[in-house]
């Protein structure tokens, strides 16, 4: 920590730029306090730390490094962070990238709680969670100082250790017992905790252990099982031995009627002024109004009128849907040694009309980055041999534990039971993972305990093995499954990461596009209390697999996949949803309870046709300003055109 110094912030360089961004909290404060010259006051700049950070995504190379200000003006207290200018490791991340994240004069009047984190491994950070019931992302402290930055806290402003959680430090004294418990939940990254009326929970009721790493849950299921455990969950437990970060996906995953007390929380958005650089005059556009558009089998009631409406654009409500890619096409895209002539054609046209199931082994290992588009048949093999053998090398390392070896490590027992439960339970009805003693659940197992190993950081989380079920199914082959799985997860991984960044990188994103081309939804939701837009979550961490039929998940996911538009047409095809049965929501006045049970409720009954239609012109119409809206690092994140297996560095990750 630095010295205490005193200096006016008119002459401070970050604070002038703070208010060039437009962010206007300390000037708000202090309106009623300024003399008539309207001057600045003297501020005294109490606690200043160099090299804090921010992790934008997984990869080391995008960190965002700044300094932490704690400022004193009069009776105000604030807390800015700016970002080095010109000092960023990845070019890719402009000088505008990086004002994404900037936290601009935020009164201390506005923070609800401090969480401090310290991990086994790596850095300190803390998340300052505002009262507004959102948060900005964790502040990493390279050099160390987040003891002193609290004890600096404690001298200016009540600041008080939560006794719930001996690392959360609500800034105010709250008087309802549900705000005590919430403030305490260890949610990472930015997250929304909004208070929401409580449910009554029985004190009966115990809450189920956590897991070691990583929060490891059935996904969003909405039995009456499930909706008792979520009850249960929302009841904090003090159990040392594990990480306290499990709960969160618990806390995004286990959803029911009773998810109203807790999810309205679950969303990472700093505030307004924070994210100026997407406040622009496009940000009312809406795009094309699905009310006007008649839809088999729901009632569509009235709504208001989206600004620009379908006939003022020269666009087509998406290209018809063409058959799937056939053998005899598929030769047209190859030269006689095997290799892809025109990649760019080939998505294209994988894009409009899916793939054949008996073509899927060989174009998905394509799309993946298992194999590069360049590779002759003979590198093919060549490849397939080289991995298979990497593959046993990996699998080696978990057989050959003997029990006794078992017995003292911990992790490995955890996670080998988790897949276990899961391997059992996954797509059972489909007749290749169905029947006792069924050698494909064997597979399974084999090939996601493999990865624990081979992504041990990362290790395993429950909802891969319904990521990896397809993929089995089509490769029929445990290696090939494995690296094609590996390059799934390359672009997917982030989503089950510790702080979440992954999910809540899309969450911002999806609820930046629907107030691009759908302003009446997004108002609708946000007058709800549901921008977080957790009703989404399950479509995004397992890219609709819950939702669909299996063929139809197969044929999105080869779409998915080609990046053809925008490797987040993902994004797309829920907006394309929500737009869908904006009428029906909007009429019926949906809360958060029923509609979240209506979105789960369309499970099986989407047309996935009409649907890549609708998210295909949402695309197009949205064009460079819907990429504007995506923060950089947004996953997932397009493969290398070489096939990323070939590339013997791996990219350095954030420990």
């Amino acid at each position: 920590m630095q010295e205490t110094e005193i200096h006016d912030l008119s002459d401070d360089a970050d604070y002038a730029a703070s208010q060039q961004q437009g962010s206007a909290s300390m000037m708000r404060c202090e309106s009623g306090k300024r003399s008539s010259s309207n001057e600045p006051e003297e501020a005294e700049v109490v606690y200043m730390e160099d090299n804090v950070t921010i992790h934008p995504t997984q990869f080391a190379f995008e960190r965002i490094s700044g300094r932490l200000k704690l400022i004193k003006q009069s009776s105000s207290f604030f807390m800015t962070w700016i970002p080095y200018k010109g000092k960023s490791t990845n070019a890719r991340l402009s000088e505008k990238d990086k004002n994404l994240y900037t936290i601009r004069a935020v009164p201390f009047t506005d923070v609800r709680s401090i969480r401090r984190h310290t991990p086994a491994f790596g850095w300190q950070y803390i998340i300052v969670v505002l009262s507004s019931g959102l948060a900005f992302p964790p502040l990493y402290f390279y050099n160390g100082g987040v003891r002193e930055f609290l004890a600096t806290v404690k001298q200016h402003v009540v600041l008080l250790r939560s006794a719930e959680h001996a690392n959360v430090f609500p800034v105010n004294d709250f008087q309802n017992p549900l705000q005590r418990t919430l403030s305490s939940l260890e949610l990472p990254r930015a997250v929304s905790l909004s208070i929401v009326p409580s449910m009554p929970v029985s004190g009966g009721e115990s809450a189920s252990q956590e897991n070691g790493e990583r929060t490891d849950v059935d996904v969003l299921d909405g039995s009456p099982s499930i909706r008792q455990f979520y009850r249960r969950e929302r009841q904090k437990v003090h159990d040392p031995a594990r990480d306290i970060s499990m709960q969160v996906l618990e806390k995004f995953s286990l959803v029911t009627k009773f998810a109203r007390e807790a999810t309205s929380q679950l969303f990472w958005e700093t505030p307004t002024n924070a994210f100026s650089h997407f406040e622009r005059g496009s940000s009312n556009l809406s795009a094309i109004d699905s009310s006007q558009k008649p839809r088999d089998g729901v009632l569509e009631l009235p709504v208001p009128p989206d600004p620009l409406e379908l006939d003022k654009l020269s666009l087509a409500w998406g290209k018809p849907r063409q058959p799937p890619l056939g053998l005899e096409e598929w030769a047209t895209f190859l030269d006689s040694e095997g290799r892809v002539v025109d990649s760019k054609a080939l998505r294209k046209r994988i894009f409009y009309g899916g793939v054949e199931h008996k073509l899927r082994k060989e174009v998905w290992e394509i799309l993946l980055g298992y194999q590069s588009y360049e590779s002759t048949y003979a590198e093919k093999e060549y490849q397939r041999s080289n991995k298979k053998t990497e593959y046993e090398i990996i699998k080696n390392q978990w057989q050959s534990i003997s029990p006794e070896q078992e017995k003292r490590f911990t992790k490995f027992r955890e996670r080998k039971d988790l897949i276990e439960k899961d391997v059992v339970r996954t797509d059972r009805s489909i007749s290749f993972y169905g029947g006792d003693g069924n050698a494909n659940l064997s597979f399974l197992h084999n090939v996601l305990l493999t990865y624990s190993f081979y992504n041990f950081d990362l290790g395993y989380c429950q909802g891969m093995s319904d990521l990896l079920s397809p993929i089995l199914f089509v490769m029929e082959d445990e290696s090939e499954s494995f690296w094609c799985f590996v390059a799934l997860m390359e672009r997917l991984g982030p989503n089950f990461n510790r702080d979440q960044n992954g999910m809540h990188s899309q969450l911002f994103a999806l609820s930046k596009l629907v107030e691009l081309l759908d302003a009446p939804l997004h108002n609708y939701f946000k007058q709800k209390d549901c921008l977080n837009y957790f009703i989404c979550f399950r479509w995004i961490l397992l890219q609709f697999k819950r939702e669909l039929e299996y063929d139809q998940t197969m044929r999105l996911w080869e779409v998915l996949w080609t990046h053809h538009l925008s490797e987040h047409l993902h994004l797309y095809v829920c907006i394309a949803l929500l737009k869908r049965y904006r009428g029906k929501i909007i009429g019926e006045q949906m809360e958060f309870d029923t509609l979240l049970k209506f979105i789960n409720e369309l499970s099986g009954h989407i047309d996935i046709d009409v649907t890549l239609r609708d998210a295909e012109a949402l695309c197009l119409c949205a064009g460079e300003n819907g990429s504007a809206c995506i923060p950089p690092g947004t996953p997932p994140s397009l493969p290398r055109e070489d096939g990323f297996l070939f590339n013997s560095e791996l990219d350095d990750t954030v420990l």
